[in-house]
């Protein structure tokens, strides 16, 4: 066919460089190739759009109905490798008596070290909901978190300890933060956006459980109490797990008191200190409100 070969170089010497030149051009590249063109700032909605649907269709693929959500930190780690990390420091610290550094860094290994404990509590939970992951009228449940190490490493652990799948929603960052191993492959994301990250942790949520954790938990936190509160989201079970540490990242009756939340916000949550407890908790919330998990 004409249109399947260049114009010929007997009709014009230029018009092969010429057509070059244009099979070369950005132009020219088909919209969903062009990976200049979707990484520009006019292309974000569609971005936003397939940083929703690549997962969404996952999630439906593998018939994960209902989440239960974990967050904690990143930092705290299993106990055993707490008490590692804090010899070394003590050791450190023991070679340099005057470096003030030294001495701090061993005062937050102890303090971590104090709340491995929650490592071993998020792998118990992850166990117990991993081996409930069937639901009646063929739901299924996971345990989702957002992918990481610590807690959420804890959590997804204990439910592939029980052979269940699990589910994480990792983040792009700009440095780079690997799954933690214990994630079913097909069920390991990750996203450009924190909007889509944050809307794929509600959708499905069932209960959030918030392990002691730092600013991405307190997010996420407090970005699930709003919800609950406005009722854009129906209200869900929202644990808090270590009432002591809890009580010290922020005084919900203090707020109550000042008058900028109402007395009744104060009981979107509860606190809990074993993995029996918080399980229990959710399954007695649930059948209160009337919508039973199992």
């Amino acid at each position: 066919m004409p249109e399947q070969r260049p114009k010929p170089v007997q009709e014009d010497p230029q018009a092969a460089a010429r057509v070059a030149a244009l099979l070369a051009s950005p132009a020219y590249r088909e919209a969903d190739s062009d990976f200049d063109f979707l990484a520009s700032d006019d292309a974000r909605g569609p971005r936003l759009e397939l940083d929703y649907l690549k997962a969404e269709l996952l999630l439906r693929a593998h018939g994960v109905t209902d989440a239960i959500v974990v967050f904690g930190s990143t930092r705290i780690v299993e106990p055993k490798a707490a008490q590692a990390r804090l010899d070394a420091a003590r050791a450190a610290a023991a070679a340099a008596p005057d470096d003030a550094q030294a001495a701090r860094r061993v005062a937050v290994a102890e303090r971590i070290a104090d709340k491995a404990r929650f490592y071993d509590i998020a792998r118990e939970f992850g166990r117990i909901v991993g081996a409930s992951g069937q639901l009646p009228d063929g739901r299924r449940l996971a345990v989702v978190t957002g992918g990481g190490p610590g807690i959420m490493e804890a959590a997804n652990r204990g439910a592939y300890d029980v052979g269940a799948e699990t589910a994480g929603f990792n983040i792009t960052l700009p440095h780079e933060q690997f799954p933690n191993p214990y994630l079913t492959p097909e069920l390991c994301f990750r996203f450009h956006y924190f909007a889509m990250r944050k809307l794929h942790f509600v959708l499905r949520a069932r209960a959030l459980v918030a392990f002691p954790g730092g600013f991405g938990t307190l997010d996420e936190l407090f970005e699930t109490l709003t919800l609950a509160q406005t009722r854009v989201m129906k209200p869900l079970p929202i644990i808090l797990v270590g009432e002591a540490y809890w009580r010290r990242v922020f005084d919900p009756d203090f707020l109550v008191e000042e008058g900028v939340i109402a007395p009744e916000d104060r009981d979107l949550f509860w606190y809990a200190e074993t993995a029996r407890e918080i399980w229990e908790g959710i399954l007695r919330w649930r059948q209160k409100a009337g919508d039973p998990l199992l």
